[in-house]
């Protein structure tokens, strides 16, 4: 087996020390016997050898120390701090890239991706518990003629806008993602079909309500919401497609409502 420098320099440092802590004990066994049996002269110049060996030694220790095993130390805390440093950096870019696998660049809500996965684990903890879950399904009314009439950046600007108004609307644990293009949808759990409906319906007249500023124009935009609350047999695609058909409904009947 293999030491490392910095071992090894232990291995080194402590010898030293233990030899010279040896020869301590040694010259003290010495005196001990030497004074009682024979005078005193006799062993100074042994004792004074000894003691100029463990002098050696600890000066060799602290020198070795020094010059070796501190420069080692400093060598390896500056390789572990930068190792620390890039592995928070690697970890944050981790986080990061993360974030942005599960999130919509635009609106800053949850992507499909997210959302598919969200709402089969929901369906899956409160289906054991036995707790309802809603679902809405949002669509910009006529955003087409948005994006023909100002551009796509006001386009960008009226779905960033309403995504505000979904977050500021919604609790903590609810679910808002964009689906695609100017489709979004909400998870609810917890909530019966009544509580959806007056959710769904604040949602709708907050997103009437708002006025976004586009040059010299104002621009006010409507949504059409299908839900529907799940029944505790269906699949999560089938959930969904139930929602959607309730927001088909909804853009069949004119627009602008909520249809359960």
């Amino acid at each position: 087996m293999r030491f490392h420098k910095a071992e090894s320099a232990f291995f080194v440092f402590v010898s030293l020390v233990f030899g010279a802590g040896a020869l301590l004990v040694y010259t003290y066994m010495l005196i001990q016997n030497g004074f009682a049996t024979q005078g005193v002269g006799e062993h100074l110049q042994r004792f004074n050898q000894l003691l100029f060996l463990v002098g050696v030694l600890l000066a060799t220790a602290v020198v070795f120390g020094v010059f070796f095993i501190y420069p080692l130390i400093r060598t390896q805390v500056r390789e572990e701090g930068k190792l620390r440093a890039m592995t928070e950096t690697l970890s944050a870019r981790s986080e990061s890239l993360q974030h942005a696998a599960l999130t919509d660049p635009l609106t800053g809500t949850q992507n499909r991706r997210f959302f598919d996965d969200a709402l089969r684990e929901y369906l899956h903890e409160f289906g054991r518990i036995e707790k309802p879950v809603g679902l809405m399904v949002l669509d910009l009314d006529h955003f087409k003629q948005v994006n023909d009439t100002h551009g796509h950046d006001i386009g960008d600007k009226v779905l960033r806008e309403v995504a505000r108004a979904f977050r500021d609307m919604t609790r903590y644990h609810d679910v808002v993602a964009r689906m695609g293009g100017e489709e979004f949808a909400i998870v609810a759990p917890n909530m019966s079909q009544e509580a959806l409906v007056k959710l769904a319906e604040r949602i709708r007249k907050a997103v009437s309500g708002l006025i976004i500023d586009a040059g010299n124009v104002r621009i006010r935009v409507t949504i059409s919401i299908g839900l529907s609350i799940w029944n505790g047999r269906e699949s999560s695609e089938e959930f969904y497609r139930r929602a959607d058909k309730m927001l088909y409904e909804a853009k069949r009947l004119g627009r602008n409502r909520v249809c359960a």
